[in-house]
């Protein structure tokens, strides 16, 4: 399988304004009967709008890379509304918000770094990067950054991402560094993950996700947080 997006019918015109008041809805009746009775609103409003935007975004990601995969199917670049609550306090059965996701990489897994889109009835939330590493891959992600010449790319680019302050950096897990590491080092807050993201979120919903633009909108802030998946790609995935 090579990295292409997989067609869809139609152009994307922008998300409907009643995907707002769907997921609002949604949020109040959070239950299966009133989803099934508006099982019809989903697919009009939510799911139909998600397949054309991630075939158009799709399109554009690829000038980043062309493995870059966006597939317009629900369990893929489509994120399900189910909610696991099997270990969960919260039962409540569905999100109250739409989660896309396009990864780079030989399939749809958490271990590849990618670009995510959520929108919910009050935001827009977009990022870039990995929210988890299992082991294999910290160990990995860890040499990285202990290697000179990868370790400095890696600092260069999160600094020419989160200059100025319009994204914010995720996946701090640990409180101190491995004990080989010298906590004074520069490369020490990068050791204090298990995974490395960047996002940002916009309030309200920008006027452009309701039109053809939004594309092109989400492209831009992807386009400024690429160098972290460009760098976890190539050392994590391509190595």
């Amino acid at each position: 399988m090579t990295g292409r997006t997989t067609t869809a019918a139609g152009g994307f015109d922008g998300f409907p304004r009643d995907a707002v008041r769907y997921l609002q809805d949604l949020e109040r009746h959070n239950n299966r009967v009133w989803f099934e009775q508006h099982r019809e609103d989903y697919q009009r409003v939510i799911l139909e709008p998600a397949q054309a935007f991630v075939v158009a975004t799709g399109r554009l990601l690829r000038r980043l890379s062309s493995d870059i995969y966006a597939v317009p199917k629900i369990n893929a670049s489509i994120r399900r509304m189910n909610r696991d609550i099997r270990f969960s306090r919260d039962k409540r059965p569905y999100k109250n918000h739409l989660d896309l996701w396009f990864w780079q990489g030989s399939d749809a897994g958490a271990q590849h770094p990618g670009y995510f889109f959520r929108l919910t009835a009050k935001s827009l939330t977009l990022g870039a990067g990995m929210h988890m590493f299992d082991k294999p891959f910290l160990e990995r992600y860890r040499d990285a950054v202990l290697d000179p010449r990868r370790g400095a790319r890696l600092q260069q680019a999160m600094r020419k991402i989160l200059t100025g302050g319009a994204c914010e950096l995720g996946g701090q897990h640990f409180k101190r560094p491995p004990r080989a590491i010298d906590p004074s080092d520069p490369r020490a807050p990068l050791l204090l993950h298990n995974g490395l993201f960047v996002g940002m979120t916009l309030r309200p919903v920008p006027a452009e996700v309701f039109s053809s633009a939004g594309p092109a909108f989400c492209f831009g802030h992807f386009r400024a947080m690429s160098p972290l998946p460009a760098w976890l790609g190539d050392v994590l995935v391509k190595d």
